[in-house]
C-alpha cells in the first residue's frame, strides 16, 4: 500500500514537472525573432547607453507587451533582415519598411504603423522661405537617390530653383549650416528627429505624402503574429501611447496625424452663445443617417467633441455641401464642416482649420474580379467615378496612359450601383467612402493602393469668427494627444460605421423588408413635410396666382402689364435658381435670415403662382366673349359680370389644370431639397447614403410618390364631377 502510494506520488511530481516543462516551452515558442535596421533614426538607433531605441523598437515592445507575446530583436541591417525573413530565420522585420506593391508579392504587411512623407526644412533664422514659390532662384539641397531628390528634380522648373545633392545626412546637414543650400528636404520622420537632437532647421509647409511603413513576415507565414500586432496597434493607438513613442523622437512645427501637442490644450473664450455649423446631408462615413435617425459620422463626432473640450454650444445643420458652402458665405452659418478639401482657390473665400483627414482616392472592382490588380489591367475596361470630384480628375489624368474609358455619375448612389450591375468593371472614389461601403456590406475589393488626396479642413468665411477656427485647432490637437481622434475615425472606417450605441438589432438592410422596417419612420416623416410643402404653397399660389390672373384679363392696361411682367420673370428664372436667390441671395443682401422650410413655401408658392395665374387667364379667355358683351349691355358692371357669370363657367374649365399644377407642385418639392428641406426625396439620399441599397430606397419612394399622386388625382375627379 505504502509503495503503491509513494509510486502514486512520484508519478504526480513527473507529471506536475511535464507540464511546467511544457508551458516553458510554449512560452518560449512565442518569443518571436524580428530583424530591424542597425541605424535609421529615430526608428532604429543606438542610444547614448548603447541600447537599441527608437518608433520601432518602441512601439513593437509596447505591442508585444499589451499582446502578451516576447520578442528578440535582432539589428542586423535592413537588406540583412530582408534575407532572414525570406529564409526563414527571423519571424518579421520591423525597419521603416515601406509598404510597395513589389514587396507585397513576397511579404504580408500589417497596418500601416506611420505614414512618412518627405517636408522641406531651413535655418532657423530664415524667415524669406515660406513656402514652395519663395525657392525661386535658390539652391535646395537632397541625399542622393531618395524621395526628396526625385521630388526635388520632379518640381525644379516648376519652382525655379536649383538642385545638389549629397551622399549622406552629414553633408546636408553642413551644406544648410553654411550657406551652400538655402533650403533641404529629407523624411520628414528623420527632420523631426534631427531637430530634436540640436540641429539647426526649422520645418516649412506640410510633409509631402509618401509611402506608409508596415510590420512584415513571409508571405502566408506567421498570420498570428502579424494579427497581434495589427491588434495591438489599434489600442496603442486609442490609448495615446501610440501618440507618446512617436513624439519622443520627432519634433514637428507642423501639425500631421503622426506627431500631435504634447502641451495642455489651451481653452479660448466664444463670442457668441451659441455657433451655427453647417454640414452636409449625406457623405458617410463623414455624415450620415444612422438607423435612428441621428446624425453621425466623423465630422460630426470630432465637431461635438471639440464643442464639449472648448466649452462653446453650437447647432448643426445638415444641409448638404453645396448649401453649406452657400450658407457660409451668405452669413447664414458660422462655420462648415463636411468632408471639405482644402484648396488654394477655397483659400480665397475661406479661412480653415488644421487638417483633421488626410484623404485620398482608390480603385475598387466587384469582390470576385480577379482580373484587375493593377492600373495596366484596366486596359479596355470602362472605369466610373463622380463628377468634378479629385477621383474624375485623377481618370481623366491617366487615362491616355492606361487605356480605360471613363463614365460619370452625378451621385455616389448611381456610382456604386454601375459597378454592381457590371455597367463599369472598376470605380474610383475617396477611400473612406469605398471603406464604408464595404462595411456595409457592398460586395467590393480594392486591390490598388491609394492615391493620396487632399486634405479635409473646418471652415469658416474668410476673415470671420477666428475663436472657432481657433477653438476647433486646440480640440483636435487635443483629441489626437489623447487617442480620441483615432479612436473616431477607425469606429467608422476601420471597424465599421456604427458605434456601439447603434448597434442594436435591426432588419437586415441588403432587403426591401429590412429598409421599410429600420427607415419607415424617416420615410414617412419625409412624406409628411413633402404634403405640407405642396399643401401649404399650392393654396397660397392660389390666391396670389388668382389675382395675377384676374389682372391679366383686366380692362386697365397698367394691371394687365404687372400681370404679364410678373409671369414672364417667374416662369423664366428655373426654379433651382430662385429657390437659391430667396434662400442665399436674399440673406446675404438684407441680413435677413429666411428658414429652409420656409424659403421652399415661398419658392414653390412663386413658381406655382405664375402658372395658375396663366391657367386662370385662359380659362376666361375660353368662356365666349360674347358673354360678356351681353351681360354689360344689359347694365351689369365689369365686376358683376365676373362674379355671376365670366367666373362659374371658368372655374369648370381649369379645375383640370388646378388638378394638373398641384401634381407638378407635389414633384416640384424634389428641387427643394438643394436648399437643404429634407423632403421625401432627400430623405431617400439619406438613408442610400447610410446603407447603399440605391434600388430598393428608390422604388419605395417611387411606389410612395405613385400612392399619393394617383389618390389625389382620384380625389380631385371626385370634385371635379361636384362642382360640374
Amino acid at each position: 500500500m505504502k509503495k503503491r502510494l509513494f509510486f502514486l506520488t512520484l508519478f504526480s511530481i513527473m507529471t506536475t514537472l511535464f507540464l511546467v516543462s511544457t508551458k516553458t516551452v510554449s512560452a518560449e515558442e512565442k518569443t518571436y525573432q524580428i530583424g530591424t535596421d542597425v541605424t535609421f533614426a529615430p526608428f532604429e538607433f543606438q542610444n547614448d547607453a548603447k541600447k537599441y531605441v527608437g518608433i520601432d523598437i518602441d512601439l513593437l515592445n509596447a505591442i508585444a507587451k499589451e499582446q502578451g507575446f516576447k520578442v528578440n530583436i535582432r539589428p542586423l541591417g535592413f537588406d540583412s533582415s530582408i534575407q532572414g525573413v525570406q529564409s526563414g530565420q527571423l519571424d518579421g522585420m520591423i525597419a521603416g519598411m515601406s509598404i510597395t506593391d513589389e514587396r507585397k508579392k513576397s511579404f504580408d504587411f500589417s497596418d500601416p504603423y506611420f505614414d512618412s512623407g518627405i517636408q522641406m526644412a531651413v535655418k532657423k533664422d530664415e524667415s524669406s522661405i515660406q513656402s514652395y514659390n519663395d525657392l525661386k532662384g535658390k539652391t535646395v539641397g537632397a541625399k542622393v537617390g531618395t524621395e526628396s531628390a526625385t521630388f526635388l528634380e520632379a518640381n525644379k522648373d516648376k519652382y525655379g530653383f536649383s538642385v545638389k545633392t549629397y551622399d549622406d545626412a552629414t553633408g546636408l546637414y553642413g551644406a544648410s549650416d553654411n550657406g551652400t543650400v538655402q533650403a533641404i528636404f529629407d523624411d520628414y520622420p528623420v527632420l523631426g528627429y534631427a531637430i530634436t537632437k540640436g540641429q539647426n532647421l526649422k520645418l516649412v509647409g506640410e510633409p509631402e505624402k509618401g509611402n506608409s511603413y508596415g510590420f512584415a513576415v513571409k508571405k502566408g507565414k506567421n498570420s498570428e503574429l502579424l494579427k497581434q500586432f495589427n491588434d495591438g496597434l489599434k489600442k496603442l493607438k486609442a490609448s495615446g501611447e501610440y501618440d507618446q513613442i512617436v513624439a519622443n523622437y520627432i519634433t514637428s512645427n507642423t501639425d500631421d496625424k503622426n506627431s500631435t501637442n504634447s502641451e495642455e490644450m489651451k481653452k479660448i473664450t466664444p463670442k457668441k452663445a451659441t455657433y451655427v455649423i453647417a454640414s452636409d446631408s449625406a457623405f458617410a462615413p463623414f455624415e450620415f443617417q444612422n438607423s435612428a435617425n441621428e446624425y453621425v459620422g466623423i465630422d460630426v463626432d470630432l465637431m461635438k467633441r471639440a464643442a464639449e473640450l472648448q466649452g462653446f454650444t453650437i447647432q448643426i445643420k445638415y444641409i448638404g455641401f453645396s448649401a453649406a458652402v452657400q450658407a457660409v458665405e451668405g452669413n447664414q452659418a458660422d462655420g462648415m464642416i463636411a468632408g471639405m478639401t482644402m484648396t488654394d482657390e477655397r483659400k480665397k473665400s475661406f479661412d480653415f482649420s488644421n487638417a483633421y483627414f488626410q484623404s485620398g482616392i482608390q480603385i475598387a472592382v466587384k469582390k470576385d474580379n480577379a482580373t484587375i490588380k493593377t492600373y495596366k489591367d484596366l486596359k479596355g475596361k470602362k472605369v466610373g467615378a463622380k463628377v468634378g470630384t479629385e477621383s474624375a480628375d485623377f481618370l481623366k489624368e491617366n487615362q491616355d496612359k492606361y487605356g480605360y474609358k471613363i463614365k460619370n455619375y452625378d451621385a455616389a448612389d448611381q456610382l456604386y450601383e454601375a459597378v454592381k450591375v457590371g455597367a463599369v468593371d472598376a470605380i474610383m472614389d475617396d477611400y473612406p467612402v469605398i471603406g464604408y461601403a464595404i462595411s456595409q456590406g457592398q460586395e467590393l475589393a480594392t486591390p490598388i493602393a491609394k492615391e493620396t488626396g487632399g486634405e479635409y479642413g473646418f471652415a469658416v468665411k474668410k476673415g470671420q469668427n477666428p475663436e472657432l477656427i481657433e477653438m476647433f485647432n486646440e480640440a483636435l490637437a487635443e483629441m489626437k494627444r489623447t487617442g480620441e481622434y483615432d479612436k473616431i475615425v477607425n469606429s467608422y472606417i476601420s471597424e465599421g460605421s456604427e458605434s456601439s450605441e447603434e448597434k442594436t438589432e435591426k432588419a437586415d438592410n441588403s432587403t426591401m423588408w429590412g429598409i421599410l422596417k429600420n427607415n419607415y419612420k424617416q420615410l414617412l416623416t419625409g412624406l409628411g413635410k413633402t404634403m405640407i410643402l405642396a399643401l401649404v404653397s399650392f393654396a397660397l399660389a392660389l390666391v396670389v396666382g388668382v389675382i395675377f390672373g384676374l389682372m391679366s384679363v383686366a380692362p386697365v392696361k397698367a394691371l394687365r402689364v404687372v400681370a404679364s411682367i410678373y409671369v414672364d420673370i417667374i416662369r423664366g428664372i428655373p426654379m433651382m435658381v430662385l429657390a437659391f436667390f430667396i434662400f442665399f441671395g436674399l440673406s446675404g443682401a438684407t441680413g435677413i435670415t429666411i428658414p429652409d422650410f420656409a424659403a421652399g413655401i415661398i419658392t414653390l408658392t412663386l413658381n406655382a403662382s405664375a402658372y395658375i395665374a396663366e391657367i386662370v387667364r385662359g380659362g376666361i379667355n375660353a368662356v365666349p366673349i360674347g358673354q360678356m358683351e351681353a351681360s354689360r349691355s344689359l347694365g351689369l358692371s365689369y365686376g358683376r359680370t365676373m362674379q355671376k357669370i365670366i367666373l362659374p363657367q371658368a372655374v369648370k374649365i381649369m379645375i383640370p389644370s388646378f388638378v394638373n399644377q398641384f401634381v407638378i407642385s407635389l414633384k416640384d418639392t424634389t428641387i427643394i431639397s438643394v436648399i437643404g428641406v429634407v423632403e421625401l426625396l432627400q430623405t431617400g439620399k439619406i438613408i442610400v447614403a447610410s446603407t447603399l441599397q440605391s434600388t430598393y430606397v428608390y422604388f419605395i419612394i417611387a411606389v410612395m410618390y405613385l400612392i399619393v399622386i394617383t389618390a389625389l388625382t382620384r380625389l380631385a375627379k371626385v370634385l371635379e364631377k361636384k362642382v360640374n
